[in-house]
C-alpha cells in the first residue's frame, strides 16, 4: 500500500505545476499572478472613473459659462441710428 500512496502524491504533485518544457510552475504561484492582475485592473478602473467624472465636471463648468469673459455687445440703439 505505501507504494500506491507515493504514486498517487507524485501525480498530484505533478497536477499542481505547470509544465512548460523545462519550467515548471506551481499552481499557487499562477493564483498569485491572476488575483494580483485582477486587483490592479480593480484599482485602474477605480482611478479611470474618478478621472472622467473630474473631467465631466470640468468640462460642464466651461459650457456652464462661468469662466468665460464678458462681451461688450453694442447697444441697439446705435446699430438702429447708423
Amino acid at each position: 500500500m505505501p507504494a500506491n500512496n507515493s504514486n498517487s502524491s507524485h501525480r498530484d504533485s505533478e497536477l499542481s505545476n505547470l509544465h512548460l518544457g523545462l519550467l515548471a510552475i506551481p499552481q499557487s504561484f499562477l493564483l498569485q499572478i491572476g488575483t494580483v492582475s485582477v486587483l490592479m485592473l480593480v484599482l485602474a478602473q477605480k482611478n479611470a472613473t474618478a478621472t472622467l467624472n473630474a473631467i465631466g465636471k470640468a468640462s460642464e463648468e466651461v459650457f456652464r459659462g462661468e469662466r468665460l469673459p464678458i462681451l461688450d455687445f453694442p447697444d441697439n440703439r446705435q446699430t438702429n441710428d447708423s
